[in-house]
């Protein structure tokens, strides 16, 4: 990977389509194809669009894959394949796990942490208006979102929202730590935005998708920015927690932010 080779490049993108696939499509087949549970645990009970001028194709879910798997994957593959490269050629720094294994592990704990702080910081800013409108809006035209909606993001929101993989040009890591990071970008928009509060799992079980903060954001769009694993949403006042006080909450603050755009104006 010392130099850009056509081979290895289609090597990962391959493989970074196949496990998009593999994973988004067993939430979209179990859930949406097969609806294997109906509504249960649903939290809107329409079922994903198939005739919405909004979408690509006037399709929901070819629309999403078409963003997920055109430009999502690609730039996932694009971010990897240069930190890789970068660490081949020894541009970035580098620690091996022999020498400090403490520390490396220490930091593959904190990946998920980092990366909820980055969504939040990234998340916050493409609400920006100018940034809503002409970047942000693609993804939020999923106010029922299904598995796919996840990565279903305009090419520039995807720039920013793989770009927390640049940490490890900086923070001293391996490349598996840069790997891990960049899969768990890659793919864990899939349960967020599956949907469903629980995926049943044979007769009695099921399965936590933990989503229910995002599927808020999705119906009311200014409010939790994060995904609940750092409590940023509470710290900064804009959590949501889908009761009639988040509610009253969520409305008094838009109407203080509106009040201070009337003042500002003036």
């Amino acid at each position: 990977m010392r130099t850009f080779e056509k081979d290895w490049i289609a090597f990962l993108l391959a493989r970074n389509v196949m496990i998009a696939l593999l994973f988004y499509g067993s939430y979209h087949l179990r859930l949406y194809v097969q609806k294997a549970q109906g509504t249960q645990f649903k939290y809107n009970p329409k079922w994903l669009s198939t005739d919405n001028p909004v979408f690509l194709f006037r399709d929901q879910t070819i629309d999403n894959m078409i963003w997920s798997l055109g430009s999502g994957v690609t730039i996932w593959t694009a971010y990897e394949a240069l930190t890789l490269w970068a660490y081949a050629n020894g541009y970035i720094p580098s620690v091996s796990w022999e020498q400090h294994p403490i520390y490396l592990a220490v930091l593959m704990l904190l990946i998920p942490l980092f990366r909820e702080a980055h969504f939040y910081l990234i998340h916050r800013m493409i609400h920006w208006r100018p940034l809503y409108r002409t970047v942000h809006k693609l993804h939020h035209h999923n106010v029922n979102p299904g598995p796919w909606s996840g990565l279903a993001m305009h090419p520039v929101e995807h720039l920013l929202y793989f770009s927390g993989i640049l940490i490890h040009w900086i923070v001293p890591s391996h490349p598996v730590h840069a790997l891990f990071h960049i899969v768990h970008a890659g793919l864990s928009p899939a349960p967020s935005h599956s949907g469903f509060d629980k995926v049943v799992v044979g007769e009695n079980g099921s399965i936590d998708t933990y989503c229910f903060a995002h599927y808020l954001h999705h119906k009311y769009f200014e409010c939790n920015y994060a995904d609940g694993v750092v409590p940023l949403d509470r710290w900064f006042g804009s959590f949501h927690d889908g009761s009639n006080a988040g509610q009253d909450a969520l409305k008094k603050r838009l109407l203080a932010r509106a009040a201070g755009s009337q003042g500002n104006a003036r």
